[in-house]
């Protein structure tokens, strides 16, 4: 497994106000990477997600999960899920992000998109299960995605290609003044499996 001394604790900063989130590059080799996709797409219990939109239940094509260390409540997009416990792998990946960011997490939001097409709008993960300004750790298995930011107020945006293996953490006040969006594209075929490790309040 790739050893967390490897990394500079004082990667950059990619927004230029009122949030930080670092992006550490690839953590796992593309062996590792490989072997958790796999893993991930035929253990994980995968489904639809449901949301409610302008008062219309949706069934999305993108596949979700929600692990944690114990079962806790999360509620999102006008649906909730309790988790399922960790598996063997969730755990190995959290110990080495933990590390890596200095930081610890008791759930994991998964989600699947199968191909480019499968996307994610503008928002902010600020849910008041959340710890208040904790981290968020993302890790990206599968197919490189461009990744946006958005400003609340100033509508100032950046982006970043979020590569196999790859680990990007969003923490202090990120969620409060900033979106985050997975753009759609038809150019990508392959799937792409995002791990959010997150902190629920207990």
């Amino acid at each position: 497994m790739t050893q967390s001394n490897l990394f500079d604790q004082s990667v950059e900063n990619i927004l230029p106000q009122d949030g930080i989130v670092n992006y550490y590059g690839c953590v796992f080799n593309n062996q590792e990477a490989n072997q958790f996709l796999s893993l991930l797409l035929n253990q994980i219990e995968w489904k639809n997600d449901e949301v409610k939109i302008f008062g219309k239940q949706i069934i999305t094509k993108r596949k979700v999960a929600w692990y944690g260390s114990k079962p806790f409540l999360y509620r999102y997009s006008n649906s909730s899920k309790t988790a399922l416990p960790f598996t063997d792998e969730l755990l190995a990946i959290k110990t080495v992000i933990e590390k890596i960011s200095n930081e610890t997490y008791n759930s994991c939001l998964l989600n699947l998109y199968h191909q480019g097409e499968e996307g994610m709008g503008w928002h902010s993960d600020a849910e008041p299960e959340l710890k208040q300004d904790g981290a968020i750790a993302s890790i990206s298995f599968g197919a490189e995605r461009k990744f946006n930011f958005k400003h609340k107020i100033t509508q100032e945006k950046k982006q970043i290609v979020l590569h196999h293996g790859s680990l990007l953490v969003m923490k202090g006040t990120t969620q409060r003044f900033w979106l985050h969006q997975l753009p759609p594209t038809k150019l990508i075929k392959e799937p792409r499996i995002n791990l959010t490790f997150r902190t629920i309040q207990e």
